[in-house]
C-alpha cells in the first residue's frame, strides 16, 4: 500500500515538521512494515509553469516528425514573449494548455534544462510529459495536456503536486484494514496520540424499496450488497488533477472519471467498488455461484472458464462480473467518443455503483485459480469492513455528482444478511500474562478502545470487535493489539536458562556427521521446499499403489501446483540439478537431508495449545499424535563428471557406483552394517538399481535405493543423461547402528594380502559373494574389496569373474603365510558352498 504523506495529513493533523521517515518510524513501532519512503520531486527545481501552445510548425527533412512550437508562458520567462520550443510529441494541438520547463530548471534525475540548438532551431526549454516529471503512467505516454481552466504562468510544481513523500507499506494478511488511507490514518493517529477524521463518517440515506433491483442467491458468499444509481453524467468530464495525482502516487493509472472515482474511494476507505454502465445492464443485478464451465470475458478482454465455487454478479443475460475480482467487458464504462461530423460527444451517462461484501476465502480461491490478482481481490482476501459499503457508495455518488455533473437517484438498495457484532471475553490481565509484564487494566482498556473496540467489565472484560478488524477472533489477538501499541521494544528480554550437561542428541549428531561426510566427498548441500505436486510421482514411474503416493495435503498451500507435503527428497533435489544443468553447471553432485511426511491411515485432529501456561504432557502427546510421521531422509543426485580430466590423467563420469558408495559412507557414520543387493524400484534403471538393507529386530529391511535413474524418468524430468541418485531412511539406518561409534582397533603388526578371482553365474549378486567371503574368512579378515569384474569368452557364457583383495591382520602377532592362506581358502570354500563360486583357473 502506497501512502502519500500529503493525503495522510487530510485525516490526521501530523506535526508540521514530521517527515516521511518520522512517520514511517512511528508506524513501524506500531507493527506496520514500512519498506521504503519515496521522495517525489527530489532535486526538482523550477521554473516549471503552465503554458498555452500558440503556433506549431512542422519541420521537414528529419527521420521522425519534429515540431517547432511557440508557447505562451506569461511573465514566467521574464519577457512575456512566447517561448520557442522544439518538441517531437504529437498528442497536443494549438490552444492546448501544457506544462513547460524553462531554461535554468532541473528535472528529476539531475537533468538540467538550458537553451540548445537542435534540428536547426534553438529550443528554449521543454514541453513535458508525465514520465519526464516522475509522475508515473497516465495512460497516454505523451505530453501532459491540462484542462483549459488553468491560467498561463501558473506554477506547475504546486499545481501537479510534484513534491511529496510516499510511504510504501507491506500489508500482512492480518492487517487488511491498512490497505486503505482510512486504516493507515487510524494507525498514525494512534501512534501520535491524535484524533482521526474518519472519512467513512458520512450521512448515508436509509435503504428504500425503489432502489436498483438486486437479488442475492448466496448470502454466505455475499452478506451485504449496496447499489446506488447516478444519472446525467457528462461524458466529456475528466478526472481533475488532484484526483489523478493521488491515484498515481498510490500506484494506480488514471483511466476515466467514473473508474478513477471508484478506485479513489477504494484507496480511501478500503472498500472495493464497481461502476456499471446502466444502459448495458439487462434487468436486476444478481449474486450467485457460477455454473461449472461457464464462460465469461473480463475487463482485460480475456475469456475465462469459471468454476462452480466462483461467485459471479449477473443480470438477465448472464454473468457481468466476477465478484470481488474483476468486472465484465459487457458492462464496462464506455469511453467518450466525439462524432467528427456533428462534434457531439457520446459515452456513459448513467451508472450503477456496486459496493458489496464478499466471503474472503471464496474470493481468494477464485483469484488464485484464475491467476487474476486485482486490487479488489487483494483487499477482500485480507478482510474488508462490511459496515463501510454504504459509506463507500455514498462517497462515490457524491464525487460523481460533484465532478461529472450527475444526479443521484433517490433509490437506495442495501441487502444485508442477519448478523451481530463479534464479542470476545477476556480477563483484564491476559495481555500481562502473554507479554510477561504488568500493563494494568486501564492501559489494556485504553489500547483496545484506540483500536476501535468497545470494552465493558472490570476483572473480566467483554470486548466488542470493530467491523474492520476480522482478524480479532480470540483473547490472544486482543493481547497482541495491546502489546504492539505499547511497543514491542518495551518487552523484557529474558534468556532461558539452559541446563548444563546437555548437548546435541544422538540423532542430531548423526545428521551433522552425515552432512560432513557427504560434503567431504564432494557433494554440495541443496535445500528445497518440502512441497510437491502429485504429478511428480508419474514422472518418477512409481506404481499406483506405492506408499509414497499417500500424501498429506495442505489446506492453504503456497502454490496450487504443489499442494502436498513431500514423501521423498528426490523431486526437490532433481529440480535443483535440472536448474543448475540448464544454467551451464554440468558436473553436479548434490545432497539433502530433511524430513519427509507420511500420511496416517486415520488422520488426526490437532488441538490448540494454550499460551498462558505450559501445555500438559497429555496435550502435547495429543498434538503429536495428530501429526503425520516425519522420518528423516538423506538423498544424493549426480550427473556429469565425478572426477575431472587434466594433466594428471583421464576423468571419470559419475555413475551408479558413486550413488551406492554415498550410501555406504552414511552407513559407516551410523555404525550400521549395510547390505547392498540388486533391486528394482520406480525411478531407477532396473538393471542398475541397488537395494539398501539393514537388519532391524532380526529382519532384513529395505531402507533405500541407489543407482542410475531410468531413461524414461530422465526424459520426463528433463535431466542430464545417466543421472544417478540415492535415497535412504536415516532414522532406520541409525536404528540399525550402535548407540556409539566404536573406534577401530589398530594393530602394529604387518598386513597379509591375498587376492582371489572367483567365477560365478552372471545372475549372482556380488554382494552375496562378498558376504560369504567375509563370513568364511573369520576374525583375521581386516577388509575386503572388489577390484575387478570381468565377463568374456575366457570365463564362459553366462558367467562373470569377480576379483577381490583380502587383507588379513592379527592383533597380537605377525601372521604366517599358512594362516593367511588358510583363512583365504576358508572364505573361498564358503563362497563356493553358498554361491557356486569356483576359483578362476582352477
Amino acid at each position: 500500500m502506497r501512502v502519500p504523506l500529503s493525503w495522510l495529513r487530510e485525516y490526521v493533523d501530523l506535526p508540521a515538521g514530521e517527515t516521511g521517515r518520522d512517520v514511517a518510524a512511528k508506524l513501524v513501532d506500531a507493527g506496520l512494515e514500512v519498506e521504503t519512503v519515496e521522495q517525489l520531486g527530489g532535486g526538482l527545481k523550477g521554473p516549471l509553469v503552465v503554458g498555452q501552445v500558440r503556433t506549431i510548425e512542422e519541420l521537414e527533412g528529419f527521420r521522425k516528425p519534429i515540431r517547432f512550437c511557440t508557447v505562451d508562458v506569461g511573465a514566467a520567462n521574464g519577457t512575456g514573449e512566447p517561448q520557442e520550443i522544439v518538441c517531437g510529441a504529437r498528442n497536443f494541438s494549438v490552444g492546448d494548455k501544457v506544462v513547460v520547463v524553462l531554461p535554468g530548471a532541473v528535472l528529476p534525475g539531475d537533468f538540467a534544462i538550458a537553451a540548445r540548438e537542435t534540428y536547426g532551431r534553438t529550443s528554449h526549454g521543454m514541453i513535458c510529459s508525465g514520465d519526464e516529471l516522475g509522475m508515473g503512467d497516465d495512460g497516454t505516454h505523451g505530453i501532459i495536456v491540462l484542462p483549459h481552466e488553468h491560467e498561463v504562468g501558473t506554477d506547475a510544481i504546486k499545481l501537479l503536486e510534484l513534491v511529496d513523500e510516499v510511504l510504501d507499506i507491506d500489508i500482512t494478511p492480518d492487517r487488511g484494514y491498512c490497505m486503505s488511507m482510512r486504516g493507515v490514518a487510524r494507525e498514525a493517529a494512534t501512534a501520535y496520540g491524535l484524533p482521526l477524521r474518519d472519512p467513512a463518517l458520512l450521512d448515508v440515506p436509509a435503504p428504500n424499496s425503489y432502489g436498483y433491483a438486486v437479488k442475492i442467491d448466496d448470502p454466505q458468499g455475499c452478506d451485504r450488497f449496496t447499489a446506488r444509481t447516478v444519472t446525467g453524467l457528462d461524458p466529456e468530464a475528466r478526472s481533475p488533477i488532484w484526483l489523478t495525482r493521488r491515484l498515481q502516487k498510490a500506484g494506480m493509472r488514471p483511466i476515466s472519471l467514473a473508474v478513477d472515482i471508484t478506485n479513489y474511494v477504494m484507496l480511501e476507505l478500503g472498500q472495493p467498488l464497481h461502476a456499471y454502465d446502466r444502459s448495458r445492464i439487462d434487468g436486476a443485478i444478481g449474486v450467485r455461484r457460477a455454473e461449472q464451465g461457464e464462460k465469461f470475458t473480463t475487463l482485460d478482454g480475456v475469456k475465462r472458464t469459471l468454476d462452480s465455487e466462483d461467485l459471479v454478479i449477473t443480470d438477465n443475460s448472464g454473468p457481468i462480473g466476477i465478484a470481488g475480482v474483476m468486472g465484465g467487458a459487457n458492462t464496462e464504462i464506455a469511453d467518450s467518443v466525439t462524432d467528427p461530423a456533428t462534434g457531439a460527444v457520446t459515452g456513459t451517462t448513467d451508472v450503477v455503483v456496486e459496493a458489496a461484501h464478499f466471503d474472503s476465502v471464496s474470493i481468494s480461491r477464485t483469484a488464485r485459480r484464475l491467476k487474476l490478482s486485482s486490487e479488489a481481490s487483494k483487499r477482500f482476501e485480507r478482510g474488508v469492513d462490511p459496515q463501510a459499503a454504504a459509506a463507500a457508495a455514498q462517497r462515490t455518488v457524491d464525487l460523481l455528482v460533484l465532478l461529472a455533473g450527475g444526479t443521484a437517484e433517490a433509490g437506495v438498495t442495501e441487502l444485508t444478511a442477519p448478523g451481530a457484532p463479534r464479542t470476545i471475553a477476556m480477563s483484564a490481565d491476559h495481555p500481562d500474562k502473554v507479554a510477561g509484564m504488568d500493563y494494568g487494566r486501564e492501559t489494556v482498556v485504553r489500547r483496545l478502545q484506540e483500536v476501535g473496540c468497545d470494552v465493558y467489565g472490570q476483572d473480566e472484560l467483554v470486548v466488542t470487535v470493530p467491523s474492520w478488524r476480522p482478524d480479532l477472533a480470540e483473547p490472544n489477538d486482543l493481547a497482541e493489539e495491546v502489546i504492539r501499541l505499547e511497543g514491542y521494544g518495551n518487552l523484557p528480554s529474558t534468556l532461558p536458562q539452559v541446563p548444563s550437561g546437555r548437548g546435541l542428541t544422538a540423532r542430531q549428531q548423526l545428521h551433522r556427521r552425515v552432512g560432513r561426510a557427504l560434503a567431504g566427498a564432494g557433494y554440495v548441500e541443496a535445500l528445497s521446499y518440502p512441497f510437491l505436486g502429485e504429478g511428480v510421482f508419474d514422472q518418477l514411474q512409481l506404481s499406483a499403489h506405492d506408499a509414497s503416493r499417500q500424501v498429506v495435503k495442505l489446506v492453504n498451500p503456497i502454490s496450487d501446483e504443489e499442494p502436498a507435503l513431500r514423501t521423498t527428497l528426490l523431486p526437490g533435489l532433481l529440480g535443483a540439478l535440472r536448474r543448475n544443468d540448464s544454467r551451464g553447471s554440468h558436473d553436479l553432485a548434490l545432497f539433502e537431508t530433511g524430513s519427509v511426511f507420511r500420511a496416517a491411515a486415520q488422520p488426526g485432529v490437532a488441538v490448540r495449545l494454550p499460551v498462558d501456561r505450559r501445555p500438559t504432557n497429555e496435550e502435547i502427546a495429543t498434538l503429536n499424535a495428530a501429526l503425520p510421521a516425519q522420518p528423516r531422509y538423506a538423498a544424493v543426485v549426480l550427473a556429469g563428471a565425478r572426477e575431472q580430466a587434466g594433466w594428471w590423467g583421464k576423468g571419470r563420469p559419475a555413475d551408479w557406483a558413486d550413488a551406492v558408495q554415498a550410501a555406504r559412507s552414511l552407513a559407516v557414520e551410523a555404525g550400521a552394517d549395510l547390505v547392498v543387493r540388486q533391486g528394482q524400484y520406480g525411478p531407477w534403471h532396473p538393471g542398475r538399481c541397488a537395494e539398501l538393507l539393514v537388519t532391524l529386530d532380526g529382519v532384513e529391511t529395505v531402507i533405500g535405493h541407489a543407482g542410475e535413474l531410468h531413461p524414461r524418468v530422465v526424459k520426463a524430468m528433463g535431466l542430464p543423461a545417466r543421472t544417478s541418485a540415492m535415497e535412504i531412511d536415516l532414522d532406520r539406518l541409525a536404528a540399525a547402528g550402535g548407540e556409539a561409534l566404536q573406534a577401530p582397533r589398530i594393530s602394529s603388526f604387518p598386513v597379509a594380502t591375498q587376492d582371489v578371482a572367483l567365477i560365478v553365474d552372471a545372475s549372482v549378486p556380488a554382494s552375496s559373494v562378498e558376504d560369504a567371503l567375509r563370513k568364511g574368512a573369520g576374525e583375521l579378515l581386516e577388509s575386503l574389496r572388489l577390484f575387478d569384474v570381468f565377463e568374456g569368452e575366457q570365463v564362459g557364457e553366462g558367467k562373470k569373474s569377480l576379483a577381490y583383495a583380502l587383507r588379513f591382520r592379527a592383533a597380537d602377532r605377525t601372521l604366517t603365510a599358512e594362516e593367511s592362506t588358510a583363512a583365504r581358502d576358508a572364505a573361498v570354500a564358503l563362497a563356493g558352498e553358498r554361491t557356486g563360486a569356483v576359483l578362476r583357473g582352477a
